[in-house]
């Protein structure tokens, strides 16, 4: 069994345009040539994606990100099978459950019951799995008390319910979501992140369509940008929504200084429309000196940014002395060396401490902490994070240290700069090993016979 879940090889997507002044084909050339697209100029149609490659491996979660037009969601059924590629190659192995349109495959005068139904054995189920499901599906939903009801009299928010209800719960290999869980409650939401979490931790695939940065890196392992159809960028999250912030920020920069070159001109009926940002400009992204290959390739990229400050050197500091190998409760000082190529008023500096799988344990920044930027001086800066008790479990763990602009622009993104590994006297499971304490009432005996006594007042954190 392969262990790609979705390949996209040199897909391109045309649509024929329908405005005046361009041919329609007719039934017969269609039929003959098997396309209502083939043979037509570029004028004659719209290229929704052109020439898009790239794979998602088994059990991996991957986001798609980009403008509105950037052919995301055009993708996406693509891979679902709803649309045909004109050029190129979709496989998708496994089962696949797909959530991409609002109410897609509901019928809007029949119960919420009978669209269950329904909808299971689109995707696969016997009548006697969804039988047997279907409890499971309304409770989840929350929609016991709507689900006899017709679909017509359903509200959006419950719209998405049910549909994420039915396709999670079909067991699916691969899932398919759309930006539509935007559309459920905060309540539901956590419902739904929960339950995506799960199903990745059994080693499935999720292919994701979001326009929530801060989504996409908090469950996805990798990040695809599309722009105006083309890939643009595809690597770690972080390192996409970064290069994603910083075209959108340049992109509106731009359009700021027309629409003022143009009121300076005084033709102030073309400057209103100008000053809304355009996503979907181009702006070039570069990575700062020092990147490790090719996002897509084979090395993974570790360092990106515009290089306006960049970050020398961390160090890990116990007792003053440098050191990497750390006890559980040990104060440790987090010590990031950098220079500034000029003067900044905007600027924040960041930590993140991820096992070597990628899982994060703990992170902040200047900005999370409160701390207001006023001015950064050209030229060399020490920045020190102090961690009076850092109760890390024991084991390996990995640094990522970040300087940005407080709009997430990075100047410097430095991932995995630093390793360090953590034992500890007391044993657990997890990554976080907090002070604790056992206590007993009524007739419980250990083999010392002395129940382990509780926290002094003052030693009651973590």
């Amino acid at each position: 069994m392969t262990d790609v879940a979705i390949r996209v090889d040199g897909v391109t997507k045309l649509f024929r345009r329908v405005a005046a002044g361009h041919k329609l084909r007719t039934l017969k050339s269609a039929l003959i040539e098997r396309s209502l697209t083939a043979g037509l100029t570029p004028e004659e149609s719209i290229a929704a994606l052109k020439d898009v490659s790239f794979e998602v491996r088994r059990g991996e979660s991957v986001g798609l990100l980009g403008a509105n037009g950037s052919g995301k969601s055009t993708l996406l059924k693509m891979v679902a099978g709803i649309l045909r590629p004109t050029r190129g190659v979709v496989e998708v192995h496994g089962r696949t459950a797909a959530l991409i349109e609002l109410g897609a495959g509901f019928h809007p005068e029949i119960s919420g019951r009978e669209n269950v139904y329904i909808n299971g054995a689109v995707l696969g189920l016997s009548r006697r799995e969804i039988d047997r499901r279907f409890a499971e599906i309304v409770d989840f939903s929350g929609l016991a008390d709507f689900i006899e009801e017709p679909v017509k009299n359903y509200s959006s928010g419950m719209y998405v319910r049910l549909g994420f209800a039915v396709a999670i719960h079909t067991d699916p290999e691969v899932l398919l979501v759309d930006e539509v869980l935007s559309v459920g409650d905060e309540s539901f939401a956590h419902r739904c992140l929960r339950r995506i979490e799960e199903f990745l931790a059994a080693g499935k695939t999720l292919l994701l369509v979001s326009h929530s940065l801060a989504l996409i890196e908090d469950v996805c392992d990798r990040a695809v940008w599309l722009d105006g159809g083309e890939l643009r960028l595809a690597g770690h999250p972080r390192q996409v929504t970064d290069a994603y912030r910083q075209a959108v920020a340049e992109a509106e920069g731009r359009r700021h200084q027309e629409a003022k070159a143009r009121r300076e001109e005084g033709d102030d009926a073309l400057a209103g429309p100008a000053d809304e940002p355009d996503p979907a400009a181009p702006a070039e992204a570069q990575p700062a000196a020092g990147t490790a290959g090719d996002a897509e390739g084979g090395e993974e990229t570790l360092r990106w940014g515009s290089g306006e400050v960049v970050i020398e050197r961390v160090r890990l500091l116990v007792g003053g002395e440098e050191r990497y190998h750390v006890r559980t409760g040990e104060t440790v000082v987090f010590r990031i060396e950098a220079r500034a190529h000029r003067d900044f008023d905007d600027f924040v500096f960041g930590i993140g401490l991820f096992t070597p799988r990628g899982t994060e344990c703990w992170g902040t920044n200047t900005d999370l902490d409160g701390l207001v930027p006023r001015r950064l001086a050209a030229g060399a800066v020490a920045v020190e994070v102090r961690c009076p008790d850092l109760r890390l479990a024991p084991g390996e763990y990995l640094l990522d240290v970040a300087v940005h602009a407080r709009d997430g622009s990075p100047y410097d993104y430095r991932r995995r700069l630093a390793a360090f590994s953590v034992t500890a006297a007391e044993r657990g499971v997890g990554m976080y090993l907090p002070r604790h304490a056992w206590s007993f009432s009524g007739p419980v005996e250990w083999a010392d016979g002395v129940p382990a006594a509780p926290l002094e007042p003052d030693e009651r954190r973590t």
